[in-house]
């Protein structure tokens, strides 16, 4: 498997960006298709945006979609989370996660590797 680490969260005012970071090691990053998951507390966590490994195919959730950019560079083995006109309702924990084999899925279990997550506090 693949280890993932986040970085890049923080806290913001509604209306300003973040830009979120995943950055692989351990396997051939290039291999695998990589999602951006998020959990608000008392929330499931669910998908927000995900790319496919040649970045070819990538997919939002309506709540992000015009806001939110997912992006990778397979040459420094990151996906990058680009966050625009952040509202409150995007406060989450934000985890990126990869998965080995198949394209963009929205099913936790589909993805074998996981980073330990980074918060993102949107204040009204």
């Amino acid at each position: 498997q693949v280890q993932l680490v986040e970085s890049g969260g923080g806290l913001v005012q509604a209306g300003g960006s973040l830009r979120l970071s995943c950055a692989a090691s351990g396997r051939t990053f290039s291999d695998y298709t990589v999602g951006w998951f998020r959990q608000a507390p008392g929330k499931e966590r669910g998908l927000v945006t995900a790319v496919s490994w040649s970045g070819g195919s990538t997919w939002y959730t309506d709540s992000v979609k015009g806001r939110f950019t997912i992006s990778r560079d397979n040459t420094k083995n990151t996906v990058y989370l680009q966050m625009n006109s952040l509202k409150p309702e995007d406060t989450a924990v934000y985890y990126c996660a990869a998965r080995a084999r198949g394209g963009i899925s929205s099913q936790l279990s589909d993805y074998g590797s996981w980073g330990q997550g980074t918060q993102v506090t949107v204040s009204s």
